[in-house]
């Protein structure tokens, strides 16, 4: 997951409202959204190479969404695989505070991440590079391949396009999220972040939606969460930045 963009309570019909794009190699194989065969209980797309994800949500409420840290210079051998922090959160019962309590004691096992956990009513961010476990405040956020809220260009133009539409809107369609996510303009490169990729990758991943010969955004999510505890979760997947399928799936919490 490279750009989470998120609206938390703050609004009169929905106490979290997401709109996040994945974006990985498209040789990586991944199943699209489901609940799973062996976590009845767990929604998400899944990574089918190490079985881990990057969001989900449960059934009774529990939410977590998580970014690489990107910094070219860092090691990633020999790590552990950082989709198994959302899943490990997902599949516990224990606390957010409890689970990133107990994540800070393993941080140096993964390569760097941010991730967001926790439910509708509390949110948590934790950073391995930062090392500090903080209190998600309402209203807008972004987040990207830095840390929460960092001004990078698509990070504050997800950001601005999120607001609108809580600001505007009492009922907002999954449709004008996805809008907002499928903005494939560049920034200018004086605009863009220096994370040691080089001035053409700084490029190519400048855009919320991202396009290359063969990495870019492989699904978008949207996630709306009201007052009276129902769950709207889509899916949009994408390959070689083409439109494959939309997959909805509303419920009740339990």
């Amino acid at each position: 997951m490279c750009l989470i963009n998120f609206h938390f309570q703050d609004h009169p019909n929905y106490r979290l409202i997401v709109a996040a794009n994945r974006d990985e190699f498209y040789e990586r194989p991944t199943a699209p959204a489901h609940f799973w065969e062996d976590k009845p209980y767990l929604l998400a797309g899944r990574d089918l190479l190490q079985r881990g994800t990057w969001l989900g949500v449960t059934k009774n409420g529990r939410f977590a969404a998580l970014t690489n840290y990107r910094d070219a210079s860092e090691q990633t051998k020999d790590v552990r695989s950082r989709g198994e922090i959302v899943t490990g959160f997902l599949d516990s019962n224990v606390t957010a505070a409890e689970f990133l309590k107990l994540l800070q004691q393993k941080r140096a096992e993964y390569a760097g991440f941010n991730v967001i956990v926790g439910t509708a009513d509390e949110l948590l961010y934790y950073s391995n590079i930062e090392n500090e476990v903080k209190k998600v405040s309402p209203g807008t956020h972004g987040l990207s391949n830095h840390f929460l809220d960092t001004r990078w260009p698509k990070v504050v133009k997800g950001k601005k396009g999120i607001r609108k539409l809580v600001e505007q809107n009492r009922i907002i369609k999954p449709e004008e999220l996805f809008d907002v996510l499928q903005d494939a303009e560049p920034f200018p490169d004086e605009q863009l972040p220096n994370t040691g990729v080089g001035e053409q990758w700084e490029r190519v991943l400048s855009s919320l939606f991202i396009k290359s010969d063969r990495y870019g955004t492989r699904s978008a999510t949207v996630l709306l969460i009201d007052h009276e505890n129902n769950i709207t979760f889509v899916e949009r997947t994408y390959q070689n930045g083409e439109f494959i399928e939309d997959r909805t799936f509303t419920f009740q919490m339990e």
